[in-house]
C-alpha cells in the first residue's frame, strides 16, 4: 500500500515551509501570500493526493465547517432546484459541506430541526422559502449566522438575498415594447406577495417611461396556476380592442393564456405576443411556440447566500448586505412584433 503524502512532503515539493502551505490549503484569511506561492502549493497538493485533515482543522477552528439550508418547500420544488445546486457548489469550492432539512411549512418541525442542527455544531444556518417572501426569522437561529435565501425581513442586521422583481417585471415588459406593442396586458397573481407588487411596478413603470398612460381594463389578477391565467386570458382577449401582448405573472399562467388564445383562433406569435416569468423549463421548453420568459435567478442566489455567510463566519465584522439580484430574459418564439390587428 502506498504511503499517503502528508504536509511535509507538500512543503518540500513547492519549496516552502509548512506553515505557507497550511495557509494556502486551509484560506487562512488575512496571510500576505503571492499568487505564485499560493499556485505552487495547491499544485503540489494536486500531485501529491494531499488534502488536509478537516476534522483536525475543525477542532482547531472550533468550527464543523458544516452550514445547513433551512427550507419550507424548496427541495420537494423541481424549478428551485437551482437554488440548492447553487449552494451546494458554492459550499464545496470553499470546503465546507451543506445540509438540507425541509420544514414542508409547519412550524414545530421546523423549530426540531433547527435545534437539531444547532446541537450537531452546524456553524451558519440559510433560511430559505419556495418564493420570495418577507418573513420572521425563528427565534431559535437568534444566536446562531444567519442569511435568508429567496426571502428578507425588516432586520437589516441580517443578510438576505432575493429576486429584482420590479427589474424582472420592467424587462419583461421593455421587450414586449421594443417588438413595437403598445397595447400590453397583464395577467398577475392575486396572492398578496412581493412578487406580485414588484412584478405590477415594474410592468407600470416601464409603460410610462414609454410615454404610455397604463389602463386598469388590460391587468388581470388571478390564481398563479394555468386556470388562473386560462380565466384571465379570456377577459383579457375578449377586450375591445384586445391587446396585442400579454406579460403573464409565471409561466403556469402563461400556458393558461395559450389555451385561452386557441380557443379565441389567436396564433402566437402572430396574433398575440406572450412573455412569462420563471422560467420553469418543463413548460417554457414544452410548450408550442416555445415560451420567452423572464428568469429567477436561483443558482446565483444559492451562490450569493453561501459565500455571504461563510464570509461572515470568517469575518464577524462584514457588513449585512440585502441584495436583489437581476431576472434575465429567456428568448424563445412567443414574442414578434404587432400584427395589423385592434390597438396594434
Amino acid at each position: 500500500m502506498a504511503k499517503r503524502s502528508s504536509i511535509k512532503d507538500v512543503a518540500s515539493r513547492a519549496g516552502v515551509s509548512v506553515t505557507t502551505v497550511s495557509h494556502v490549503l486551509n484560506d487562512v484569511p488575512g496571510k500576505r501570500i503571492s499568487d505564485d506561492t499560493r499556485s505552487r502549493v495547491r499544485q503540489a497538493a494536486d500531485e501529491l493526493s494531499y488534502r488536509p485533515n478537516s476534522m483536525a482543522r475543525s477542532l482547531r477552528l472550533q468550527r464543523s465547517h458544516i452550514l445547513a439550508m433551512v427550507s419550507d418547500q424548496i427541495a420537494t420544488t423541481p424549478h428551485a432546484g437551482q437554488i440548492i445546486l447553487g449552494a451546494q457548489e458554492a459550499a464545496s469550492k470553499r470546503g465546507w459541506l451543506l445540509m438540507l432539512v425541509n420544514s414542508g411549512g409547519d412550524r414545530e418541525t421546523e423549530r426540531a430541526e433547527i435545534l437539531a442542527l444547532q446541537q450537531r455544531q452546524v456553524d451558519g444556518f440559510l433560511y430559505a422559502t419556495m418564493y420570495h417572501q418577507v418573513v420572521d426569522v425563528p427565534a431559535e437561529l437568534g444566536d446562531s449566522a444567519v442569511t435568508l435565501l429567496d426571502a428578507r425581513c425588516d432586520d437589516r442586521r441580517i443578510p438576505s438575498v432575493a429576486p429584482d422583481e420590479v427589474q424582472g417585471g420592467q424587462v419583461a415588459t421593455q421587450l414586449l415594447l421594443d417588438q413595437g406593442h403598445r397595447r400590453i396586458g397583464l395577467i398577475n397573481n392575486a396572492d398578496d406577495i412581493p412578487a406580485t407588487e414588484g412584478r405590477l411596478t415594474g410592468y407600470l413603470s416601464a409603460l410610462r417611461e414609454a410615454g404610455i398612460e397604463p389602463d386598469d381594463d388590460l391587468v388581470e389578477r388571478g390564481r398563479s396556476e394555468a386556470s388562473g391565467g386560462y380565466a384571465a386570458g379570456l377577459a383579457l382577449l375578449d377586450r375591445d380592442p384586445r391587446p396585442t401582448a400579454i406579460f403573464c405573472f409565471n409561466d403556469r399562467m402563461a400556458m393558461g393564456l395559450y389555451q385561452a388564445a386557441a380557443e379565441r383562433g389567436l396564433r402566437i406569435p402572430e396574433d398575440l405576443s406572450v412573455v412569462g416569468f420563471d422560467n420553469q423549463e418543463l413548460i417554457a421548453d414544452g410548450l408550442r411556440p416555445g415560451l420567452t420568459t423572464v428568469a429567477l435567478p436561483h443558482y446565483e442566489m444559492g451562490a450569493w447566500a453561501v459565500e455571504t455567510l461563510i464570509r461572515r463566519l470568517e469575518d464577524p465584522d462584514t457588513p449585512s448586505e440585502q441584495v436583489l439580484l437581476r431576472c434575465p430574459v429567456v428568448e424563445r418564439g412567443s414574442v414578434s412584433p404587432p400584427a395589423a390587428s385592434p390597438g396594434a
